[in-house]
């Protein structure tokens, strides 16, 4: 088992991952955070909670409890840096940390353009690497995307009204990413698209 970082005690084992997710995220003071609609702590539970309304499969929920541990280029205070991945997929399991490092490895500006597109490139903002993930890579990551800005919009109505056009017009480029009842949800949150 990986040792895990300076300053933080090790979830019990036996806990759902979940659980041991929270823990550790308790641990590392995502609880002492504010964020929109509370605390981070709330928030990652919320966008945890949104996956699950949608049908998102086990690892993918994770992922979002977790999405914001090494930071990300929309909020960049990281609880851990990316050199601890090996602690983190021991807590969440290695498809949900993977999930996690692409979500908060995501350079926004350079990527958003032509994430639907199949052969867009996404470029890791810590490395600097530029890849192309593979299909359901994209769907999970625009899941996860969608799940986080709906969440923080809803929880703050002077952001929602700021960004909401902005929010829909990237969501509507990634459309075909999104499940349906991540699709309805954003019509519903942002509530200013046309309905078909």
């Amino acid at each position: 088992m990986p040792t895990p970082p300076a300053g933080t005690t090790p979830p019990p084992a036996g806990l759902p991952r979940a659980d041991r997710a929270i823990a550790l995220l308790r641990t590392l003071g995502a609880d002492e955070i504010g964020h929109p609609g509370g605390t981070l702590l709330v928030h990652l539970q919320r966008v945890q909670g949104r996956l699950a309304l949608w049908g998102a499969r086990p690892a993918l929920r994770l992922a979002g409890l977790c999405h914001a541990v090494y930071g990300t280029d929309g909020f960049p205070r990281a609880l851990l840096s990316p050199y601890n991945r090996p602690h983190i997929a021991e807590v969440i399991g290695a498809e949900a940390e993977a999930l996690v490092y692409l979500y908060a490895s995501c350079d926004r500006k350079a990527t958003y353009p032509t994430l639907a597109d199949a052969d867009g490139a996404f470029r890791d903002r810590f490395t600097g690497r530029l890849h192309t993930p593979e299909p359901h890579l994209r769907r999970d990551f625009a899941e996860l995307s969608a799940a986080n800005e709906l969440d923080i919009a809803a929880a703050d109505s002077e952001l929602r009204e700021q960004s909401g056009a902005a929010l829909l017009a990237l969501f509507t480029r990634l459309r075909p990413l999104l499940s349906g009842a991540a699709w309805s949800d954003c019509l519903t949150v942002l509530a200013t698209a046309p309905r078909d």
